[in-house]
């Protein structure tokens, strides 16, 4: 009977000693990664999973408490998303179900979408730092990016007279820029003089996701956009909320990064920005 349980004695700093421990000793072992993901959303998650089931150490930096962004609500607060073909493929491929409601439109439930998403890249071993924001990039060496500097989110809600609480960095090969419209990793190259950005265009749904996938890459040296915040590196369209340009701008980050990781880390090289 469920009431006759009993479960397994412990006490409370036995809890403790297990959250700190575990999240700790993971942490460590990431602070130096092949990549590092900044911004759990549809791309991010697709560009970490594809990359760890390659073989790749990879870490997701995620400003909020959940990771998905706006793949849990769809568009308009309606938890339903909508792909366009050819990305209904990754959507079978992650086992998650859709109707094609109209040539090449499929839809699928939003939280159930995003918990197959999340949950992929989870089991093909990514880490995932949540409540953690990206302040700056790690220069160790002129014109390219070796890392990121992170600090807990909350600290951003402190007030300014006792917000001096310094943040910590992480090194990798490659930084991939998923933080959506925002564009944070960029923004912050452009706060620094080392890049120029138009910011993304307005909304013109059949023109952007194919624009987004194929500008998807390197950007700066060491740093790679993905998603979103391909548009606004690139001045491109939005695309609002339909999904398959950001599924397969994901793919595509990982493939790139994977070719490029393959020659070495100095071979991840930008193109101009135009």
């Amino acid at each position: 009977m469920l009431d006759n349980i009993t479960f397994s004695p412990v006490s409370e700093k036995d809890v403790t000693r297990a959250i700190v421990q575990g999240f700790t000793r993971q942490f460590d072992d990431y602070v130096e990664s092949d990549v590092i993901i900044v911004g759990a959303g549809p791309s991010g998650l697709v560009a970490g999973k594809d990359l760890a089931e390659a073989g790749a150490k990879v870490a997701i930096i995620e400003r909020n408490n959940y990771l998905g962004g706006g793949f849990w609500i769809g568009g308009y607060l309606m938890n339903k998303v909508t792909i366009r073909k050819p990305a209904h493929l990754i959507l079978e491929e992650l086992g998650i179900p859709y109707d094609e409601v109209s040539e090449g439109l499929c839809l699928a439930d939003g939280p159930h979408a995003c918990s197959k998403l999340i949950a992929a890249a989870c089991d093909a071993g990514v880490f995932v730092v949540n409540m953690t924001s990206f302040e700056d990039v790690v220069i160790q060496e002129p014109g390219r990016v070796n890392g990121a500097v992170i600090n807990w989110t909350p600290v951003e809600a402190l007030p300014r007279q006792i917000t001096c609480v310094d943040p910590v960095a992480m090194e990798t090969k490659l930084l991939i820029d998923a933080t959506g419209h925002d564009a944070c990793v960029m923004r912050k190259l452009e706060e620094r003089g080392l890049v120029e950005l138009p910011g993304y265009g307005a909304m013109d749904v059949s023109r952007s996701e194919d624009e987004v996938v194929a500008k998807t890459g390197v950007a700066y040296p060491g740093v790679m956009v993905c998603g979103m915040a391909v548009a606004t590196t690139y001045g491109l369209a939005r695309m609002g909320p339909t999904f398959g340009g950001m599924l397969e701008s994901g793919r595509k980050a990982a493939r790139v990064a994977i070719e490029s990781l393959k020659e070495s880390p100095a071979a991840v090289k930008a193109p101009a920005l135009a």
